[in-house]
Parts: C-alpha cells; sequence; structure tokens
C-alpha cells in the first residue's frame, strides 16, 4: 500500500484556498482520510491535514463534509495524566457505518448470535473456550512470523505488530518511558467483542503469551476507543513456567 504522503502527491487535492480540482479530487481526499483513520484510529485535523499535505482550511472542509454525511464523529481527546490549560483537542475517527462500508465487521450478525446460542447452552466458560479456539490460529500463524525477534519484549513486540498487521490488524509497536506499547487501528471483531469480551481478553492473553511478559490492556475498539492499545511494562521477561498474568483496565 501506498503511503498517504506518495498518494498526495499523485492525486490533486481540493484545496479551497488554492482553487478546487473538482468533486473527483474531493472524493479521493476522502478515501485517504478515511483510510488514514481506518488505520490510526481517533486522529486530530491538524495530523490529517499534515499526513495529507492539506491546508488547514482544506481538512476542515473535508471533515466537515464526512461529519454531515455520517462517515465520521468527533470527540474530546483524551489526555492522560495532567493536562495543560485550554480545552483538549478533537479527535476524528470513523462511524460504524463507515468501518461497513470499508468491509470490516462482515457477518457481525451471524457471529453474534452464534455466541448468544453459546452462552446460553454452554454458559460463560464456553464462551471463553470458544474465544481461545478462535485465537489460537493466529497466535500459531504469529508465532512463526516472530521466530528472530529475540528475546527482548519489546523486540517482539515490534515483530507482533508486523504480524498482525499482515493479519489485517494495522498494528505498531513503541517504546513509551514506562515500557513500550502495542497499538492496533483495526479490529476485525470490534462489533462482537463488544458484546463478548471474552474475545478481547483470549486476544490480550495471546499479545502476552508472544511478547513474553504480562501485558496491560489500556483500550479496546469494542469498548469505544479509537485503537485497541497495550502496554508492555519494562521489567524482565518471565524466565519459569508458561504462564503469564493478563489485566483488563477497559471494563
Amino acid at each position: 500500500m501506498k503511503n498517504a504522503a506518495a498518494l498526495s502527491e499523485q492525486q490533486p487535492v481540493a484545496d479551497p484556498v488554492t482553487g478546487g480540482a473538482g468533486a473527483a479530487a474531493d472524493l479521493s481526499t476522502r478515501d485517504r482520510v478515511t483510510q488514514l483513520l481506518l488505520e490510526r484510529g481517533a486522529t486530530t485535523a491538524a495530523q490529517l491535514g499534515s499526513a495529507l499535505g492539506l491546508s488547514p482550511a482544506a481538512i476542515r472542509r473535508h471533515l466537515d463534509a464526512m461529519l454531515a454525511d455520517g462517515d465520521v464523529l468527533a470527540r474530546e481527546q483524551t489526555v492522560r495524566g495532567s493536562r495543560g490549560r485550554g480545552r483538549p483537542a478533537k479527535v476524528f475517527l470513523l462511524t460504524d457505518a463507515a468501518r461497513v462500508r470499508c468491509g470490516t465487521h462482515h457477518y457481525d450478525n451471524m457471529a453474534t448470535a452464534a455466541l448468544r446460542w453459546i452462552a446460553r447452552t454452554g454458559g460463560p466458560e464456553a464462551v471463553e473456550k470458544f474465544a481461545a479456539e478462535q485465537v489460537a490460529a493466529l497466535e500459531t500463524r504469529c508465532r512463526v512470523a516472530m521466530e528472530d525477534a529475540g528475546e527482548s519484549p519489546m523486540a517482539r513486540a515490534e515483530a507482533l505488530a508486523g504480524a498482525l498487521t499482515s493479519e489485517g490488524y494495522a498494528a505498531n509497536a513503541s517504546t513509551i518511558a514506562s515500557g513500550g506499547q502495542l497499538c492496533q487501528h483495526h479490529c476485525p471483531v470490534a462489533h462482537v467483542a463488544a458484546e463478548f469480551p471474552q474475545l478481547c481478553e483470549a486476544e490480550t492473553a495471546v499479545i502476552s503469551r508472544l511478547v513474553g511478559t504480562h501485558v496491560q490492556r489500556l483500550a479496546t475498539i469494542a469498548h469505544g476507543d479509537g485503537v485497541c492499545t497495550t502496554h508492555i511494562p519494562a521489567q524482565p521477561r518471565a524466565q519459569s513456567g508458561n504462564t503469564v498474568t493478563t489485566v483488563r483496565t477497559d471494563r
């Protein structure tokens, strides 16, 4: 996939400041905005404009049109820790309807109905077992892709991000002061997981095992956040046994 900057250079941009390139360019630009929001989750207008090479007036015009069409929604940016003066910046994210048009929630109704049946007939334990089996194949494929990642949890997280991206999760890993974090900008089962968090819990357990240390899930798309964010504490990898601890904080 070509990056947004390259696309911006190749396609005309309808900028009200410089004079527009017509309706076709408007649609093309909005497609690129949609793709960025799908990959990055909640993003500010300034970040979108910078990534696409658009003036503040141009990106606002496109976002206003997408808001009116029901393709994006706006909310205040979540700020963890101390915050400076003034209101937080607004962030924009795709609506459920826009995600559906991107082909991100196929067969949600059938999957939800199936899990409801499993819950009714087998109880919560059956749902948990089903969720674990569903992510088992993903864990196997990711483990194979991470064979040369080494022992460092952060190096393994970076390799895992690459493996998850190839699976359609649009993931990336980064180092932060308290360790690292793994971000997934797309979740193929977000709508189903909103009702059955066991899917998120099973996925978190997989991340913990693959990274090789306990992890902490800070946010999930299923819970209404723009990105699934998993914190990887800065501490040595567990040396004994295969059991690691996972902690949920989004319920």
